[in-house]
């Protein structure tokens, strides 16, 4: 799923490495298609309540080998749908119950409730983060799980908690759309790292110019919700 311009982290992950001198191969995995037999990171975008359908339906058949990566310390990025379907159902007003594959120790119901907005949250593993969020479906963390930080602006997982996301592992689940990666590098360099060091033990990523990345952060903050 690919909605709001979640495509760009991909090409931010990408870009982190060229400006390293590394490079990556992105498998694009349709509905119906199989998953790559080796992969370093999984990535999943939002999508409409409509076109999730047959996204989870076809997640029930990757379900295996997705929750084993994850368990096993893979790094994972799944955005607004994507991080629905990770959990165990997301409950939608319009097409009933449609199953998640467990990823993260969550669920997902629908409100009436349209929770659009600009969103800065305050992150233990990451500092400020900030990111654009659209979804109406509150999501609920169980008692195990971390959220990915405290919302100071905007709604996050559900507005009654002021909790976003969600950690599990080496796995983040998330609702700030669009371009998450590029406005918060480091969440990017945090995935990238722990991929590089699964692949080979002494690959330590070098430090990048993100001058012009903490100054676009810093004025996101300031725009009204």
């Amino acid at each position: 799923m690919n909605i709001y311009g979640d495509y760009g982290n991909i090409i931010c992950l990408r870009k982190r490495l060229q400006w390293r001198g590394l490079d990556c191969e992105v498998a694009e995995v349709e509905a119906g298609e199989a998953l790559p037999k080796n992969f370093d990171m999984i990535f999943i975008g939002g999508g409409q309540d409509r076109g999730q359908i047959r996204v989870a339906e076809d997640l029930q058949h990757k379900k295996h080998q997705l929750v084993e990566a994850v368990e096993d310390g893979l790094p994972a990025l799944a955005i607004c749908g994507g991080y629905q379907l990770f959990g165990d159902y997301f409950l939608s007003s319009d097409y009933g119950q449609l199953p998640g594959i467990g990823v993260f120790p969550v669920v997902t119901k629908a409100t009436q409730t349209r929770m659009i907005g600009n969103v800065v949250l305050q992150s233990q593993a990451f500092g400020t983060l900030v990111g654009f969020e659209n979804h109406s479906g509150a999501t609920e963390l169980y008692d195990n799980a971390r959220p990915l930080g405290k919302v100071n602006k905007g709604y996050g997982n559900d507005p009654t908690k002021k909790f976003e996301g969600v950690i599990y592992n080496n796995g983040i689940g998330t609702y700030l759309h669009g371009s998450f990666l590029p406005k918060n590098p480091q969440v990017a360099d945090h995935l990238l790292q722990i991929a590089a060091t699964r692949r080979s033990n002494d690959l330590e990523l070098s430090p990048l110019d993100d001058s012009l990345a903490k100054k676009a952060a810093l004025i996101a903050q300031k725009r009204p919700q």
